[in-house]
């Protein structure tokens, strides 16, 4: 599918989805382990039946976990997907995707293939030196998503409401959204996983 811009398209609800990746088999402390998929997906298919009309723009980075389930579930609804990533997609897969296994890698072509699709360093240029790439495909993605109205914003997000791994995760999208007033859905893992 070609590129699309924010002027192409008017959708009636903007989703912005943020959310962890399943948990790499080196993790110490376990945040969001496999057998918890089905969980997740499922939290996240019911939010979205009832938030959700086909013909809306659903946005996501394209990480195995949170990204990819949000982007099945936007696809399964007839949902308008973009997929954003911070750099090259070689990088990407090889940091955000292919520690998880095949099944994701297919998972994520196969997603990628129905939805438009955006690479910060094509489209923004290099980063700057004090520039973070997850916070910069953060910002950017909700600069896109507020560019269609922020009234129009729904943030999902899929999270344990702690700090991340390192900068531009799920908790520095959450507090741009916040700073923003857009309407925030928490997914809390901790509650999901009980």
């Amino acid at each position: 599918m070609a590129s699309q811009t924010s002027g192409e398209i008017n959708p009636r609800k903007v989703l912005l989805f943020s959310g962890h990746m399943i948990d790499s088999p080196t993790r110490k402390e376990p945040r969001f382990p496999a057998d918890k998929e089905p969980i997740a997906a499922k939290a996240i298919a019911d939010l979205l039946d009832q938030i959700a009309e086909p013909g809306d723009l659903a946005i996501c980075g394209g990480a195995c976990g949170g990204d990819l389930l949000f982007a099945e579930a936007a696809l399964a609804r007839q949902l308008t997907l973009a997929i954003y990533l911070p750099f090259d997609e070689k990088k990407f897969l090889a940091e955000s995707v292919d520690f998880a296994g095949a099944d994701w890698r297919a998972r994520y072509f196969a997603a990628k293939s129905q939805a438009s699709f955006h690479i910060a360093s094509e489209e923004l240029g290099p980063l700057k030196a004090d520039e973070n790439p997850f916070e910069r495909n953060n910002v950017w993605m909700l600069q896109v998503a507020t560019g269609h109205g922020a009234d129009k914003v729904d943030f999902i997000c899929l999270w344990n409401g702690s700090g991340g791994d390192g900068p531009g995760g799920t908790q520095h999208l959450m507090q741009e959204v916040q700073k923003k007033g857009g309407r925030t859905h928490w997914l809390d893992t901790r509650q999901l996983w009980s």
